[in-house]
């Protein structure tokens, strides 16, 4: 492994870790509320990708979030990660945690995991060994990706390969999974770092049926422990897990509520689900 691999996936500096450290510790959901959006507008070339947009996401929460094609689903969770910065409104993380002073970096390490659509994993690394990396790249715990495991460390991959349904597949070369298995790793590869919110973009795009059924099993078994920000245009899928559903469409909210409820929405209807 080269100098520039092991500075990518050792992270941002130590002013960064500074910063991680001091907001993992201080995350305040004394509320009951580990997200809040409040008034977001985003604007790219006079098209407004969000407009006014509120959100407030419990801690413990699984939420999905639907919408049709430039509804503003990504742009939300670009805000959210420091990617894209808000041209009004507020983000928080917590209660004083705010994300806008924030770079995407020390966002990940503050307690925010992004899975994107497309897996992003080290495929020529066994499956094991990506755990190993993504545990070692955890900030808030002081080592080198060359330091040997400890046995609890090891417990705590091997826990993780069980959740993920991967433990068959620990010495595998990551590359050579199924296009759902790489998913689960990936998600793997946050849950290591522990992170607080987990914002999931398609999870089961390209899943099989079986695929698709282990993964609402696993962010149901999530839920409670985790905060989870589901986006996702698989309506069965959206329809196993959901316990409360937030429709996006031009930039705002639309709808917010029990499934029930929004899939008889007519406003829902006529712009997503009748479509």
């Amino acid at each position: 492994m080269n100098d520039a691999t092991v500075n990518t996936v050792s992270g941002v500096g130590s002013a960064a870790m500074q910063m991680a450290h001091m907001a993992t510790r201080e995350l305040d959901t004394s509320h009951g509320v580990v997200l809040y959006l409040e008034g977001i507008s985003v604007s790219f070339d006079g098209f407004k990708a969000l407009n006014k947009l509120s959100l407030a996401i419990d801690a413990g929460e699984l939420r999905c979030v639907i919408g049709p094609n430039g509804a503003g689903k990504t742009t939300m969770m670009d805000v959210i990660t420091g990617r894209t910065r808000p041209d009004a409104g507020s983000a928080f993380f917590g209660q004083t945690i705010d994300l806008t002073k924030l770079t995407d970096a020390e966002i990940a390490h503050a307690g925010i995991g992004r899975k994107f659509q497309k897996p992003t994993i080290f495929e020529h690394h066994s499956v094991f060994e990506n755990l190993e990396l993504a545990m070692k790249a955890d900030k808030r715990v002081r080592r080198t990706l060359f330091a040997r495991l400890t046995a609890e460390d090891r417990d705590r991959i091997d826990a993780m390969l069980e959740r993920v349904r991967l433990k068959d597949s620990a010495r595998r070369e990551a590359g050579l999974l199924s296009h759902g298995q790489k998913q689960w790793l990936e998600i793997g590869m946050l849950l290591m770092q522990e992170p607080r919110l987990l914002l999931l973009d398609e999870p089961v795009a390209g899943m099989s049926d079986e695929e698709t059924e282990r993964t609402a099993e696993l962010f149901l078994s999530l839920a409670g422990s985790h905060s989870l920000v589901v986006v996702e245009h698989d309506m069965t899928f959206i329809e196993k897990i959901a316990r409360k559903v937030t429709v996006l469409h031009e930039g705002s909210v639309l709808a917010e509520g029990p499934m029930d409820e929004v899939r008889n929405d007519p406003r829902v209807i006529e712009v997503y689900l009748g479509r």
